[in-house]
């Protein structure tokens, strides 16, 4: 299974903020989309960053109330890792388990096509997974 299935499946629509919005802005994307990140992008489509909810937790840690009043573009992760459409989610799965994150942006020729999380793609692997044993146990009744 490709990316790609899970974008056709899910939708290509990506929440984004500009890097001079404030966290409180941000926060109020976050609880309004019921997301865990939000793309960081001064166009709409490339990807400046990303801001998660661990990003303004450890913010607000260090800050305290102060940090809704910060710009996006102080806290947010800047060195993002993306994927492509065709990438394999097997591979997505380990990559965002080693390097614990959970959402990674879709990009096609530098465009942000769509964004997943280690929720879509958990739910893609037991998809895949039920289909296979459906196939197996059809194999075994039928002998096929």
């Amino acid at each position: 299974m490709r990316v790609s299935d899970i974008l056709r499946t899910k939708g290509a629509t990506v929440c984004t903020i500009d890097p001079d919005a404030t966290i409180a802005d941000a926060l109020a994307s976050l609880n309004q989309y019921g997301i865990g990140a939000i793309v960081v992008s001064s166009t709409g489509t490339s990807v400046d960053g990303i801001l998660s909810e661990r990003d303004i937790v450890r913010a607000l840690h260090s800050d305290g109330d102060s940090v809704t009043a910060r710009l996006v573009r102080d806290i947010m992760t800047s060195n993002v890792v993306t994927c492509t459409p065709a990438d394999q989610v097997d591979n997505m799965m380990s990559l965002m388990s080693e390097k614990r994150f959970r959402h990674v942006p879709v990009v096609e020729t530098d465009t942000l096509v769509g964004i997943v999380s280690i929720g879509d793609v958990v739910a893609s692997r037991l998809t895949e997974l039920e289909r296979e044993t459906e196939a197996l146990e059809g194999y075994i009744r039928h002998g096929r």
